[in-house]
């Protein structure tokens, strides 16, 4: 069984305030009597399910073409967490043993893709930094940042930025079980830039995948 854990991306999709949502211009089209349908799309980098880059929280890091991609494909463990909106899930939501270097964290606080609610969840920088020293690479969450909207020093970015770990966010989590999984999801190789859009899919451990780290 394959999860797509990516929201469907079009000019409804919320974007953070300020930011650019997608707009789809139509340079050539076969209904208009071309011989081919060409767009051009524009769009913040941080659009739906997306890879921050360090280079978004950190000064001269590393842009997304630097990214290793083994921290966006393999065993991960995806984590139900509710907790109220406009808190920090702590490292007390999760289980006691984590059993995956990659842990997706479904917090319920941002329901739809498309209705942009500032009062969502984010991490706990102390979870951020004990899960890294429980060897985790990569941490995904079903809201738009790993820090709370009005957060100005960002301490969880920070914490991942010591950390050198990997985060996703903008998951669409709430229809996966609990479990461990393999995660595939790739950030596109832009040169430069401080996040990538990703198509986010996990796979079933169910069909003998024999899945690594």
């Amino acid at each position: 069984m394959i999860f797509d854990i990516t929201p469907l991306l079009s000019p409804r999709t919320g974007v953070w305030p300020g930011d650019t949502p997608l707009h789809r211009e139509m340079m050539l089209e076969i209904a208009r009597g071309d011989s081919v349908t060409l767009s051009t799309m524009r769009a913040t980098a941080h659009l739906g399910a997306h890879a921050d880059a360090p280079s978004h929280y950190g000064l001269d890091a590393p842009t997304i073409e630097l990214r290793r991609l083994e921290l966006y494909v393999g065993l991960c463990q995806v984590v139900h967490a509710p907790v109220e909106r406009g808190t920090r899930v702590g490292r007390d939501r999760l289980p006691a043993t984590i059993e995956a270097p990659r842990v997706l964290i479904a917090t319920g606080t941002f329901p739809d893709p498309n209705v942009f609610n500032r009062d969502f969840a984010a991490l706990e920088p102390a979870l951020v930094r004990d899960l890294a020293g429980e060897g985790v690479v990569l941490i995904g969450i079903d809201t738009p940042s790993v820090d709370l909207i009005d957060s100005r020093e960002i301490p969880s970015h920070r914490e991942f930025l010591a950390a050198d770990m990997a985060i996703l966010e903008g998951l669409v989590l709430r229809d996966v079980p609990e479990g461990l999984y393999e995660l595939i999801a790739l950030p596109l190789k832009l040169e430069g830039f401080d996040a990538s859009p990703v198509r986010a899919v996990l796979r079933s451990r169910d069909q003998g995948l024999g899945i690594g780290a």
